[in-house]
């Protein structure tokens, strides 16, 4: 029995070729229809060279299994959540490696109703049945179908309900695709706007799909991937500027100052929004950044819940909750309305009418969110032994601490800041998350101490 080692806590990621190939990716899809047995399932896949032969084996998986596939090709991964319950399908796998190196590829699935399958959920079923490989032969009268579907205009009009375009007011917005998945949307919604006479002007950037990733991988959540943004925002005069990752599951964004604002604050702003709009609602949070988005739901009347952090645990935690909006301070952004999973494109249209609605540009509806409570974003480190690492951080301030929290990797709570540490899922690094109570310097000090401890045997 080969161990499959490209299963995560809440999807499949791997090196190709090691972890992940055509044969396994066969496996996979075998073992996820036999496990759920849905009627049929949706497949799309990213802009990654390998992501279209994985995902045909994937769907000769699925097919020998006896279940449909419905395969709306190359996109983003909110459009196979989308897709999964707008057709009342049994099931959906985007395959994505999001941000992860060249080498890499991996799958999101999800069961009907876009529910996430995680390992509380049935991901190590899944696993174990792809481990066996008891493949009994198909016969060609049990496979199940195959057919490509559109469902782009759908998917926009669905985007569109999010916001009452007739109150957009002009403005220019910075679109950075990356070289990934959400060019053709930008596209979509930049025609869309224009048969709407939406006064909205797109600079759209390396808006072309490119599997070779021209321009790096696209995660702007690393501080050295914000600048082409930045720039064009700057050089533009634009009201705003978005990036997105590879599947844009995520999107990232700069105000008119040129200033990168990170997820966390974009958190706070939109659960005030929705606050406003569901007074008393529950709101579901990470644990890597707190206090902000616990202030503003309070003050609003809401209700915060902690979750620990990953897309498939936010939403069964928002599902068990009647949460009205997620947020991560990674820019995962979740949405009831959005049948509970994230978008990256939902973000931008809901910023985009508070800045029109309220008269305010984006640094002036963050800048006290961001005064309040400071924080350097999150900071990775490559460290060869992450868990020592970790522990020896914890042994450092355990003692001091007022609160520890182990939700997700370790949180310690001090009266005038916090931080929180964990392992990455996939790579040898360990991030950093910090923020204090409106200290910029003492941020920056124990941003320096927490790096020196981690880095302290890595000579």
């Amino acid at each position: 029995m080969q161990k499959l080692t490209c299963f995560k806590a809440y999807d499949i990621r791997g090196q190709l070729g090691t972890e992940l190939d055509e044969g396994i990716a066969y496996r996979i899809g075998r073992a996820y229809a036999e496990y759920l047995k849905p009627k049929n399932v949706v497949l799309g896949g990213d802009v990654r060279l390998t992501s279209e032969s994985l995902k045909q084996a994937l769907s000769e998986g699925i097919r020998d299994a006896g279940s449909d596939v419905i395969d709306i090709g190359m996109v983003g991964t909110e459009q196979v959540y989308f897709a999964t319950s707008h057709l009342h399908a049994g099931g959906g796998i985007e395959v994505t490696a999001s941000h992860n190196p060249i080498d890499f590829n991996g799958m999101k699935p999800i069961r009907e109703g876009s529910r996430p399958v995680s390992s509380d959920t049935g991901l190590l079923d899944i696993k174990a049945l792809a481990e066996a490989n008891n493949l009994s032969p198909v016969a060609a009268a049990d496979r199940g179908s195959y057919k490509q579907m559109s469902i782009i205009d759908d998917y926009i009009d669905h985007l569109c309900d999010y916001v009452d375009l007739k109150t957009i007011k002009p403005m220019k917005l910075v679109m950075n695709a990356g070289n990934g998945a959400a060019g053709p949307v930008v596209d979509a919604l930049e025609a869309r706007f224009a048969a709407l006479g939406v006064a909205v002007d797109f600079v759209k950037i390396n808006n072309q799909p490119d599997g070779t990733f021209p321009n790096g991988i696209p995660n702007p959540i690393l501080h050295e991937n914000r600048a082409s943004t930045i720039n064009e925002v700057l050089d533009h005069g634009a009201d705003m500027g978005i990036a997105w990752d590879g599947d844009f599951d995520r999107c990232f964004l700069v105000d008119e100052k040129g200033q990168f604002i990170e997820g966390y604050y974009i958190v706070g702003l939109l659960a005030e929004a929705f606050l406003l709009k569901n007074p008393g609602a529950k709101i579901v949070h990470d644990p890597r950044l707190t206090w902000n988005t616990v202030d503003v739901v309070a003050k609003n009347g809401g209700e915060a819940i902690q979750s620990k952090t990953g897309h498939a645990f936010i939403k069964e935690r928002m599902r068990a909750e009647d949460a009205v909006y997620g947020g991560e301070m990674s820019a995962h952004h979740y949405f009831k309305d959005f049948f509970y999973c994230d978008s990256g494109m939902v973000p931008w249209l809901l910023v985009m009418e508070l800045i029109s609605s309220s008269g305010k540009s984006l640094s002036q509806l963050v800048e006290a969110m961001m005064a309040a409570y400071p924080s350097p974003g999150e900071i990775n480190r490559s460290i060869a032994d992450p868990a020592a690492a970790i522990a020896r951080v914890r042994a450092h301030y355990e003692a001091d601490a007022l609160v520890v929290n182990e939700t997700d990797g370790v949180s310690m709570e001090f009266a005038q800041w916090r931080f929180n540490l964990r392992m990455s899922n996939t790579e040898p690094l360990v991030r950093l998350n910090l923020e204090t109570r409106g200290d910029h310097v003492l941020m920056k000090a124990r941003e320096q101490d927490i790096l020196a401890i981690l880095e302290s045997a890595e000579a």
